[in-house]
C-alpha cells in the first residue's frame, strides 16, 4: 500500500508569514501527492490575521490536500510583546497535542496518514518539544533570507563573545552568512540590547535551531550563494533553499484591483515609480507631506500605497513596527493642500494594493520599498529595481544585503541611518526617485536585477536549484516514515 504522510504546519499569524507558508504547502503537495498538510492556527497575540481571515483562506484551499484547524483562544496576561508571545506559545503545547490526536482519530478523517513531522515558523521553534513527544522530526520554515537566518544562527556566538551591548559596540561584526562586515546598526533593534525580554526570546529561539531536522528557507542559491555556503560548517542542520515562494493571491478587493491595473495600462513602459511599505508600514503626517512634496518635485509618474497607522499601536514581531494598518477615508487630510489636483493624471494614490500584480506590470520602472523579504523576492522575480527604505525589524539587514552584498539596490542614505524615526526630507525622497527613474535603466544595478529575474525563474523550474532542493526535502521527509 502506498504510504501517506501528514505534515503539521505551525505558522505565525502574520499575513506575510502565513501566505508564504501556504505556498510552501502547495509546492510540497505538487511534488508528492502522498503528502497532506494540516495548518494549526491560533489567535496569537500581535498577529495581523484573525481566525476569520484564516477560515476564509482555508475555504479557498478546499480539495487541495491542505486543511486548517483552529486552536481555542486563551486569555493572555498583560506583558511585553515578545515575552507574552513566548508564554502564549508555551501554553499552547498541550492544546496542540490534543488537537493532533483528535484530528488523527476524527471520524471525518476518512483517509488517515502517518504523522511525518512538523514544519514550524521560527517563532514556533520550541514546538520541537511536542514533536519529540510524538516522535516526529521538526523542520523550521524561515520566511526571510538565508543571510538573516545566518545572523540568528550566529547570535549565540555573538552573545558569548561580545561582552558589551551591541548598541555600544565599536566597529563592525563578522557574520559568516555575510561577505561584508556588518554594522550593528543594521541589525534588528531588539538585538542591540541584551537586557530585554525580547532579546532573551530571540536568543532562546536561535539556540534551539540546531535541534531541528532541517531548515527550509524562502530563497534561491544563485541569490544568496555566500550565505548558503556558510551553512556547510558541519554544525548547522541541512538548509533547503526552496524559493522564491511568492504570494500570487491578488486579494479580495476586485474593484480596487481593476482601477489600479486600468490606470497602469494607460502609462508608458517603465515610467511609474511604485511606493509600498507593507502591511505594517505607515508614516507620521509630517513624513507623508515630505514624501508628497518629493514625488511632486521629481516630475515622475507614481503609484503610492499610503496607509493609516494602527490606533492600537501593536509592535511588529521583530521590534518597532506600527501595527496593522488600514486605508485612509480622506487622503486630503494628510497630503499637502492641492497635491491631488496638481498631480492628477501622473499620480495615483491607493490604500490596499495588489503588490505582486503591480510589480509585474510593464509600466512600473522602480519600487521604493520597506525591504520586507517577500517584497524583495517579488521585485527580483519581476526585474524591478528597488530603492531601499527600511522601517523596522530585519528590514535594514535586508536593505544592507540588497545594496552591499548583492549590489542591486539603490540607497538614498537610509540603510546606515541611526536616527530611527527621523523625518526623511522631500529633497531626499526626490533624489531617491531620480536614482532609478532618471535615465538609470541601463545602470549596472538594473542589469543585475534583470539577470536575477531570469535566475529566480530558473530556480523553480524542473531541474532548477530550488526545485531540486524541494524534491530532496520531500525525499528526506518520506524516508523517515
Amino acid at each position: 500500500m502506498m504510504k501517506k504522510a501528514e505534515l503539521v504546519f505551525l505558522p505565525l499569524s502574520e499575513i506575510g508569514h502565513l501566505l508564504s507558508m501556504v505556498e510552501l504547502a502547495r509546492r510540497l503537495i505538487d511534488q508528492d501527492d502522498r503528502i497532506t498538510i494540516t495548518f494549526i492556527n491560533t489567535a496569537a497575540p500581535f498577529g495581523s490575521t484573525t481566525i476569520g481571515d484564516i477560515e476564509s483562506l482555508g475555504n479557498s484551499l478546499a480539495d487541495t490536500g491542505i486543511c486548517f484547524i483552529n486552536l481555542p483562544h486563551h486569555h493572555q496576561p498583560a506583558a511585553s510583546q515578545n515575552s507574552s508571545l513566548t508564554v502564549f506559545i508555551e501554553n499552547q503545547k498541550p492544546h496542540l497535542i490534543n488537537a493532533i490526536i483528535q484530528h488523527a482519530t476524527s471520524e471525518s478523517n476518512s483517509n488517515p496518514a502517518q504523522l511525518a513531522g512538523f514544519i514550524v515558523d521560527f517563532f514556533w521553534v520550541s514546538m520541537i518539544d511536542v514533536a519529540n513527544q510524538l516522535e516526529v522530526p521538526t523542520y523550521m520554515y524561515f520566511t526571510s533570507g538565508a543571510a538573516t537566518l545566518g545572523v540568528l544562527l550566529h547570535l549565540p556566538t555573538l552573545h558569548n563573545e561580545i561582552t558589551t551591548e551591541l548598541k555600544n559596540y565599536e566597529g563592525e561584526l563578522s557574520i559568516p552568512s555575510f561577505f561584508n562586515p556588518v554594522p550593528p546598526s543594521v541589525l534588528p533593534t531588539l538585538f542591540l540590547d541584551n537586557n530585554t525580554e525580547a532579546y532573551a526570546c530571540f536568543l532562546y529561539y536561535s539556540q534551539r535551531l540546531k535541534e531541528t531536522a532541517g531548515i527550509i528557507v524562502n530563497t534561491f542559491a544563485d541569490l544568496e550563494c555566500h550565505a548558503m555556503n556558510s551553512f556547510q560548517d558541519g554544525q548547522t542542520p541541512l538548509v533547503y533553499p526552496v524559493g522564491p515562494l511568492l504570494n500570487v493571491c491578488s486579494g479580495s478587493n476586485e474593484a480596487k484591483h481593476v482601477k489600479i491595473m486600468t490606470w497602469l495600462d494607460n502609462q508608458p513602459p517603465s515610467s511609474v515609480i511604485f511606493l509600498c511599505f507593507g502591511s505594517r508600514g505607515s508614516f507620521s503626517e509630517s513624513q507623508v507631506k515630505e514624501i508628497a512634496v518629493g514625488l511632486e518635485q521629481s516630475g515622475h509618474r507614481f503609484l503610492w500605497s499610503l496607509r493609516r497607522p494602527s490606533s492600537a499601536g501593536n509592535g511588529h514581531a521583530y521590534g518597532s513596527g506600527s501595527g496593522s494598518t488600514s486605508d485612509f477615508t480622506n487622503l486630503e487630510e494628510v497630503l499637502p493642500d492641492g497635491f491631488l489636483n496638481r498631480t492628477k493624471g501622473r499620480g495615483l494614490m491607493c490604500g490596499w494594493v495588489p503588490q505582486t500584480a503591480i510589480l509585474a506590470h510593464q509600466a512600473v520602472g522602480g519600487f521604493i520599498s520597506h525591504c520586507g523579504w517577500n517584497s524583495i523576492l517579488e521585485s527580483l522575480w519581476n526585474g524591478v529595481p528597488v530603492v531601499v527604505w527600511p522601517l523596522y525589524g530585519e528590514q535594514k539587514l535586508n536593505a544592507f544585503e540588497l545594496v552591499r552584498e548583492f549590489r542591486i539596490g539603490f540607497d538614498m542614505g537610509l540603510t546606515m541611518r541611526t536616527d530611527e524615526g527621523g523625518v526623511v526630507t522631500a529633497k531626499e525622497v526626490e533624489a531617491g526617485v531620480r536614482l532609478i527613474m532618471d535615465g538609470r535603466h541601463d545602470s549596472k544595478e538594473v542589469r543585475r536585477v534583470k539577470e536575477m529575474r531570469e535566475k529566480s525563474r530558473m530556480a523553480v523550474m524542473d531541474r532548477g536549484s530550488s526545485f531540486y532542493s524541494l524534491r530532496q526535502l520531500v525525499k528526506d521527509i518520506m524516508d523517515r516514515i
